[in-house]
């Protein structure tokens, strides 16, 4: 069995061919029973421990096991750790143990931007980011992978950590930190929340005609990045139906408050890349998708990993 490391598993996804093979891989279909999810109390706080597995029906198998600490954040360690186990359809041998933080900062970057080339507006300019973990830089560059980026804001509770990452990206846009959010938003074609926040941080008031908004952070019904505002004004999509029904904190808080119900979803990921349920429905429609995560990414992202490692082999 081969051990991939961090930084053969980026080598091995670039944002085009990741984005294809998730895009493929959504529409073909895989076997992916629901994530197990279980609250583990430690002496510093919660933390999370999620199992997700799925399959191919005549070909890879694949499970990833992911340890989320949010209080890692005190101690300058990233929030979320894990690995993914590939293994073979045809007799269920272990092909390969995979770096599961790169592979799921990857995938889930690059779903987010798989469904704004679906749903935000062609001449998408502007991106906010909303957040400054390490998926904060991969959401800048999987989404100016499929829309012409050319103004990156960046917006985080430590100004200094969002001063740096635009430093980072000087060189390949117009970046800024910004710490007046309110007024970011208004100005923004694309906005990208990538935070763990258990509180609304953009409100519905503030998006403008044309915007599309993406939710990945909040993976849990207790956690939200959005106000029900945010819900009630936008034509709304998912990645998958059963995770908006069983954890998108955005959506399951909006409905509570009376705001939203889960009928008025337009289509999760799928229906939209089969062409069976439409899009954006103008160019001054705000489109909103929420993203809590699904095996289907992981396992699409791990034989894209493996076969550009055995192609190059």
């Amino acid at each position: 069995m081969r051990v991939v490391s961090a930084e053969e598993v980026a080598a091995s996804l670039p944002w085009q061919a990741l984005v294809e093979r998730l895009g493929q891989t959504f529409r073909d279909g895989v076997e992916s029973p629901p994530r197990h999810h279980h609250a583990m109390q430690r002496p510093d706080g919660e933390a999370t421990l999620l199992l997700m597995p799925a399959w191919e029906k005549a070909g890879y198998i694949g499970v990833k096991m992911v340890n989320v600490f949010p209080q890692n954040a005190d101690h300058g360690l990233p929030a979320i750790a894990g690995v993914y186990l590939l293994s073979e359809g045809a007799h269920g041998r272990p092909l390969a143990c995979l770096d599961g933080s790169e592979l799921t900062r990857r995938r889930t970057a690059a779903a987010s931007a798989l469904a704004a080339r679906e749903l935000a507006r062609d001449d998408a300019e502007t991106l906010l980011v909303v957040g400054t973990g390490k998926l904060a830089p991969m959401v800048i560059e999987a989404h100016a992978a499929v829309r012409p980026i050319k103004r990156v804001r960046i917006w985080g509770r430590n100004v200094d950590k969002a001063e740096r990452l635009a430093a980072e990206y000087a060189g390949r846009f117009e970046t800024a930190a910004v710490t007046d959010l309110e007024a970011a938003t208004r100005e923004a074609d694309i906005v990208s929340c990538v935070t763990l926040s258990s509180e609304p941080l953009i409100r519905g008031a503030w998006l403008t005609p044309g915007t599309h908004l993406d939710l990945i952070g909040a993976f849990r019904p207790s956690m939200r990045e959005t106000d029900a505002d945010c819900l009630a004004r936008s034509e709304v999509f998912v990645d998958t139906y059963a995770g908006a029904k069983g954890e998108a904190g955005d959506i399951l808080q909006a409905i509570d408050e009376g705001r939203f119900q889960l009928d008025a979803i337009g289509a999760e990921l799928a229906e939209l890349l089969r062409g069976e349920k439409p899009g954006r429905s103008s160019d001054q429609a705000i489109t909103l998708f929420k993203s809590v995560g699904a095996s289907l990414e992981d396992l699409a992202a791990a034989i894209e990993v493996w076969e550009q490692l055995e192609g190059r082999g």
